[in-house]
């Protein structure tokens, strides 16, 4: 019905709009052809005048006096041309703008008009001479006084002179007579655009309430078979009823009915086939609680033995990380001693290397069993002197393996961190760079600090790493030759993880660089 509504008042403005249009068309043409009528009307009318004149003065003008004959002629056009509402009047000008003759302004007979000018600055008397003067005359348009309203009103008038006396002859016509006329045709076509915008609107009207009407209908009839088939659908729910197709009046909903059935004994057949499963799932279910019962009686016991299992293992590893401690320190000490008295001695110098070795992997150990249960403190130190330290406890080592260190540290540079961690940090990399470094190549350790970061690098020549993501994982190695367990450098990145410190690792054929970047303060 919107639709229908729209279509038809857009189908009325447009025929309005044409209609309009049309009125538009015929005003201007109406104009125009009133116009060129008028013109041709005064054109007739003063070479009507100009023939009289002519004849009468090619008849009288020996026999008479010129004067005696001009008067005669000039009170017969006065007498003969004009019309009852005081338009259409003859004037006559002589050609330094007297006048002659004017029935409507009689007091301006004798008075020279030749400079007037209207309100829009015509010329109005000289235009009129001039224009008359031409082999066939000619049209001026001015403002002038109408006698029927008093006021100005636009004309066009007509003017073509009589040389032998040297008057000029002319009439016109007031255009607001075609204003007029217009006004009449806007009134007719307005009436009749009204009529039939009363007539749109009371045939919408009806086509409204037939809508209406209509919509009703169908309504009350789609609700009875909604209704019907909702009937059908509560009654099929609890018992195995068909929709009979005679009771269903509208074709499209009669299409319905046997998918309708066929889903209904479908439903059925799934609901006896659910009710055997039913039976069948309760004595499974009932079997199946039984055994989990029985499953989770098991599980609890092998819960227990293997609680038990971690904690003496947890123990044994505890013990056995303290009895190695012990005689490693007293290993430790003795090496001490005896290079204090016999010197150095290159067989103690790989034993030294050695137990400096095992001494890490003790470290390693340790915090592994220690991390989840120790807080491990932070405090400020100065990290210049720490890295100096650990690089002098690892130079044996690398001296063992054909290694220099080479330090490249900025003095003083300070770190708010932990030192058991950062000594982890440290060891695990200078141990690792000095194990997979090419044979009589050095170890670079650089220390610098920037303007928000400390930066640590461990940089070596060695065989290239293929995965620098895969050698952060417990137990994963890129050189299984080299020895370890794989642990040093997921213990170092599960702490840099946790202080928030950035790792890169780069690898080629020229070098293998290892970086750390820790955060300023606190």
């Amino acid at each position: 019905m919107v639709i229908m509504f729209i279509v038809i008042i857009v189908f009325s403005t447009i025929v309005a709009y044409k209609e309009y249009e049309n009125f538009e068309v015929e005003a201007a043409t109406t104009q125009s052809t009133f116009i060129q009528k008028q013109k041709a009307t005064i054109v007739f009318d003063t070479m009507r005048v100009l023939e009289f004149i002519s004849s009468t003065y090619e008849d009288n003008i020996k026999l008479e006096d010129e004067v005696v004959l001009k008067k005669q002629i000039l009170h017969a056009i006065e007498q003969l041309y004009g019309r009852q509402d005081g338009t259409g009047y003859i004037f006559v000008y002589d050609f330094n703008g007297v006048v002659l003759s004017d029935p409507i302004q009689r007091q301006n007979i004798g008075t020279n008009l030749y400079d007037t000018k209207d309100a829009n600055g015509v010329m109005v008397i000289k235009d009129l001479i001039d224009i008359s003067r031409q082999k066939e005359g000619g049209f001026v348009e001015y403002q002038w006084l109408k006698p029927t309203s008093g006021s100005l009103s636009p004309k066009i008038s007509y003017a073509k002179s009589f040389e032998p006396w040297g008057w000029m002859v002319g009439t016109g016509v007031y255009l607001d007579e075609v204003e007029k006329h217009l006004q009449i045709e806007g009134d007719i076509l307005k009436n009749r655009l009204n009529q039939y915008f009363l007539k749109m609107v009371f045939l919408l009207g009806i086509l409204f309430v037939v809508g209406i009407v209509g919509i009703i209908i169908t309504n009350r009839i789609l609700k009875k078979e909604i209704s019907s088939f909702s009937d059908y659908f509560k009654e099929a729910s609890s018992t195995y009823a068909m929709i009979d197709e005679e009771n269903i009046r509208l074709s499209e909903f009669q299409k319905m009915v046997p998918y309708i059935n066929a889903m209904i004994s479908v439903i059925h057949q799934r609901k006896e086939k659910l009710k055997e499963m039913n039976l069948t799932l309760e004595s499974k279910v009932e079997q199946k609680t039984k055994d989990l019962s029985e499953q989770n009686i098991l599980l609890e016991k092998e819960k227990d033995f293997n609680a038990s299992l971690v904690e003496a293992q947890d123990s044994f590893i505890k013990h056995s990380i303290h009895e190695i401690n012990t005689p490693l320190a007293v290993i430790m000490t003795h090496i001490d001693l005896f290079k204090m008295k016999e010197g150095d001695n290159k067989y103690l110098t790989k034993i030294e290397a050695a137990s400096k070795i095992i001494s890490n992997i003790y470290e390693d150990l340790s915090y592994m069993v220690k991390k989840n249960r120790f807080v491990y403190t932070k405090k400020y130190f100065n990290m210049s002197a720490f890295l100096e330290e650990r690089i002098d406890f690892f130079s044996e080592i690398a001296w063992g393996n054909k290694h220099d260190i080479i330090p490249q540290i900025e003095n003083d540079i300070r770190i708010y961190f932990s030192p058991e961690e950062l000594q982890r940090i440290v060891d695990n990399n200078l141990s690792n760079a000095i194990k997979y470094a090419n044979r009589g190549t050095d170890v670079k350790v650089v220390l610098k600090e920037r303007k928000e970061e400390i930066i640590l690098q461990f940089v070596g020549t060695s065989p290239i790493i293929e995965d620098t993501e895969r050698i952060f994982k417990a137990f994963e190695r890129e050189n299984n030759v080299r020895g370890g367990f794989g642990l040093g450098l997921e213990i170092v990145y599960a702490i840099c993880q946790k202080e928030n410190v950035k790792i890169e690792v780069q690898s080629d054929e020229n070098l293998t660089l290892f970086s750390y970047r820790f955060k300023k303060g606190e």
